[in-house]
């Protein structure tokens, strides 16, 4: 298994600050993050379909988390909170970069969403549990994963979704991920470092170290004409569902 670092600290401070220096830009759909407002509605539609399954909710429903609680961890400037708060739950975003948490928060609150933004790491912030727990493209960026993943497991209460995305680890992913897309400008270059993305084989291993049945795994891929899209491809990026095995 990679990142066997045994550091307390999970999160690299040079990635906070990386992410951090594009708060300011993170809002613009065709700014430097304009690749993840463009993956959010597929990683929205996974995530919706797993907490009709998961909680047994109406899937026309227009509130499905209402009387939830809800944690996004690494929420950057707010793009997955913001959607989770309108879906009914009880949102909190916690994220390691002051600048992040600072144009979330202001982001909300000019949108009349009442959202709790929380700065650090999420093993030394008191906050209890949750109903859901979303952490997407954050797990690549930590020095140890399996320090995180016990961090995030912690947070969740008991029957609780746990949902996460991250790149894979594939000969295709270091050509298209982190080659093509830096060089084209798709991603701003530095997002990416291929030696620390993490296989869907060996993030099953460490959440069923942890406790955790996978529910669901859906590859998020790319094609002409359909853009991104959820697929059985996992050769770029994947996206899963877990839940505390019975």
């Amino acid at each position: 298994m990679r990142n066997a670092n045994t550091s307390d600290v999970t999160i690299r401070p040079e990635e906070a600050a990386f992410f951090a220096d594009l708060a300011k830009d993170w809002w613009n759909p065709k700014g430097k993050m304009a690749s993840l407002h463009q993956v959010n509605p597929v990683r929205l539609a996974f995530i919706r379909s797993s907490v009709d399954a998961h909680f047994g909710t109406d899937t026309h429903g227009i509130r499905p988390l209402s009387g939830k609680t809800a944690l996004d961890i690494g929420c950057g400037a707010g793009l997955v909170c913001e959607p989770l708060s309108r879906l009914g739950a009880e949102v909190t975003g916690v994220d390691a970069a002051s600048d992040n948490v600072a144009a979330a928060s202001a982001h909300a609150e000019a949108g009349g969403l009442n959202i709790r933004y929380m700065l650090g790491e999420v093993a030394g912030l008191d906050i209890g549990t949750f109903d859901l727990v979303t952490s997407l493209e954050v797990i690549e960026h930590v020095a140890d994963k399996r320090a995180f993943l016990r961090d995030v497991a912690a947070r969740l209460a008991p029957g609780g979704l746990l949902v996460l995305s991250t790149p894979n680890r594939t000969a295709a992913s270091r050509v298209l991920l982190v080659g093509a897309a830096e060089a084209v400008g798709y991603v701003p270059k530095g997002t990416h470092h291929w030696e620390d993305f993490i296989t869907p084989e060996e993030l099953e291993e460490l959440l069923t170290e942890l406790g955790f049945e996978v529910t669901e795994r859906r590859g998020i891929a790319w094609r002409p004409g359909k853009g991104l899209h959820l697929s059985d491809d996992e050769a770029l990026n994947y996206i899963l569902s877990a839940r505390k095995a019975r």
